[in-house]
């Protein structure tokens, strides 16, 4: 079962849209809200949480993710409400049931 996080970034309540064959975390249930990039992607590391869903196009330039052996889901969405969002939940689950998931992953709208 795939353990994913979603970003701060992202409304809590879409961790609800992958169903029960997904483990989904948000960053505030984690208690991980204070962190920065680079301790937020340790803490994930440690907890065996493989990927970070977020709307952050830039961390792959700004941190090392590979290092701590997470693999980044990075939708591009000009609108991080709820409702624009949401598509993006089937787009992963597709890459999943694929098995086309990488260590960089960009969904596009």
């Amino acid at each position: 079962m795939p353990k994913l996080l979603l970003d701060e970034n992202l409304p809590k309540k879409l961790k609800y849209r992958f169903g029960e064959d997904y483990e989904v975390s948000t960053v505030p249930e984690k208690g991980w809200h204070s962190l920065r990039n680079g301790e937020l992607l340790q803490a994930m590391n440690r907890d065996g949480i493989e990927y970070l869903v977020t709307a952050d196009k830039n961390l792959s330039y700004q941190q090392n993710y590979r290092k701590w052996n997470v693999k980044l889901i990075v939708l591009d969405t000009l609108d991080n409400q709820y409702e624009m969002v949401l598509p993006f939940v089937e787009k992963i689950k597709l890459l999943f049931e694929q098995g086309n998931i990488q260590d960089y992953n960009w969904i596009d709208r």
